[in-house]
Parts: structure tokens; C-alpha cells; sequence
């Protein structure tokens, strides 16, 4: 695809991205707009970023619970970026956000890693965990700026892989003593979700590509066929996808999710 016509992609997701309005899916008036155009698009809009200050810190992976594929209408996963000025820290567990910017928000429970370093190619979970430096809860905020989030893969992976903002919980040290039973737990323990005192959702870690941690070394190998996309590196922040179905929200819900024996602090929400 040419690159003016992915400047204008990008150019329009990004203005309805500041002026928190909707947009047509991108599909449908660039019939043969497909996956690799829609990482162009964000390539783009990252370089942009990128030159009016934004930083990047790490990435989200969007559509890895294949239980809620049929009802977005996507067969696959995604990645974007998350930035500095998108990701914040909770405080004992608690953190507030205002919803204003936001268009059809929504909330998702998720397994949060901090990177120590290269992450394999394997389906060893705890191979994969040695390259984590620590754990914890995350509530991500995604958002459509497609009406009634109807939209295809392509569409919703240009949109900034629908990322609105992360909350990052308490974190909890992956090591030698606890890395084999993360392991074995994150595929079995569950999430309970709770919206406003009431339990709306369960989740189970399986949801997630099978496992969290196995989602980490999907996207290492998604990045690695991806010669422009940077490689996973330490430092970086990664939030592996929700748990659940992604909740709708409004200012003045409040969130709060249980990670029941994983050993992982939940998180409490107040939208504003």
C-alpha cells in the first residue's frame, strides 16, 4: 500500500484519537486495507509520537482470550504500543482515571510483566518466565473509535491496538523461588471481576493464549517476522490481554478484580 495512503490512515485515526470521535472502519473504504497495512499505520503514528515527545514503554497484546473472538469478529491476536503517557502506576492497589478522552471505553482484567531480557521461542512457561523480572494485575482501558465496536482485524490493530490506557498494580518479583509455581498457576487461577459490588465475570489464566506467560512468547515470535517492529527488550512493560470479556465503563464505576491464589495483589478502579 502506498505511503500517502497510510500517512492518511493514520492521519485520521489520529485525529479522532485526539478529538475522541468515531470514525468508519477503515475496511470499508480501503477495501484492500489488510494486517501488514494496519502495523504501517502504527509504525507511522508511533513515529509521530515519538517526535512530539510521547515514550514508549512497552506493549499491549490485544484478542489473546480466543473465548471472546467470535463476538468482536477477529480470529487472531495483535499488538501495539503502550507509552509513559498511557500507562499508570496504582497506589496500595487503588488508582482513579478520568474517562473524558475515551470513547466507548472498556475495561479489561489482565496479567501484567515487567521484561528482564530476551524472551524464547518455547512453549516452556517457565523458560519464558526467566525472562521476567516481575508480575502483576493490570486493568487495561481499550477503546473503539469504530460505532459499536464493529470492525475487522485490520481496523482495530491500526487503532492503536484500541489501547486507551493501563493501570499496573502492585508488583511482585518473579525468582528462583517462585518462578515453577507461577508457572504451573497461570494457566488454572482465576479472576473474579466485580463492577460496582458485583461480580459480572470468572476468568481463568487458559483464556490467555493457554497461558499469560505463553502470550509473551507469541508475541516475541510475532515481532521477530516484523522487520520494523523493535524487539522485546528489558525494561519493557507487557500486558498480556484480558482475562475476561472486556466491560463497558462510565465515569463513576468502580472496578475491582481478585486473582485468586496467584499470589498477585488485585487491583481497585474509580472512573472519573
Amino acid at each position: 500500500m502506498k505511503p500517502e495512503v497510510i500517512a492518511n490512515v493514520a492521519d485520521t485515526l489520529l485525529a479522532a484519537e485526539r478529538g475522541a470521535s468515531m470514525v468508519a472502519p477503515v475496511t470499508e473504504w480501503l477495501q484492500d486495507f489488510d494486517v501488514d497495512a494496519a502495523y504501517a499505520v502504527l509504525e507511522v503514528i508511533a513515529s509521530r509520537r515519538r517526535a512530539a515527545g510521547w515514550v514508549p514503554v512497552g506493549r499491549k497484546i490485544g484478542f489473546t482470550n480466543r473465548t471472546i473472538w467470535p463476538r468482536y469478529g477477529v480470529d487472531q491476536p495483535m499488538w501495539a504500543h503502550t507509552w509513559r503517557q498511557t500507562v499508570h502506576n496504582a497506589h496500595d492497589g487503588r488508582a482513579k482515571l478520568p474517562m473524558a478522552r475515551f470513547v466507548q471505553p472498556r475495561i479489561e482484567p489482565e496479567i501484567v510483566f515487567g521484561i528482564a531480557g530476551p524472551v524464547p521461542d518455547t512453549e516452556d512457561a517457565e523458560a519464558i518466565l526467566r525472562a521476567v523480572d516481575w508480575i502483576a494485575a493490570g486493568f487495561e482501558v481499550v477503546q473503539s473509535h469504530f460505532p459499536d465496536w464493529k470492525f475487522k482485524v485490520p481496523d482495530c490493530t491500526a487503532s492503536f491496538g484500541l489501547h486507551g490506557a493501563l493501570v499496573v498494580g502492585t508488583p511482585v518479583r518473579v525468582t528462583d523461588a517462585n518462578r515453577a509455581a507461577l508457572a504451573r498457576r497461570l494457566p488454572i487461577f482465576e479472576v473474579t471481576l466485580r463492577k460496582n459490588g458485583r461480580v459480572v465475570e470468572v476468568g481463568i489464566g487458559a483464556n490467555v493464549l493457554d497461558s499469560p506467560a505463553l502470550a509473551l512468547a507469541y508475541l516475541a515470535r510475532v515481532l521477530a517476522k516484523q522487520p520494523s517492529a523493535p524487539p522485546l527488550v528489558a525494561g519493557e512493560i507487557i500486558t498480556t490481554g484480558t482475562i475476561t470479556d472486556a466491560w463497558p465503563a462510565v465515569p463513576g464505576d468502580v472496578f475491582v478484580s481478585d486473582y485468586d491464589d496467584l499470589g498477585v495483589p488485585g487491583l481497585e478502579l474509580t472512573l472519573t
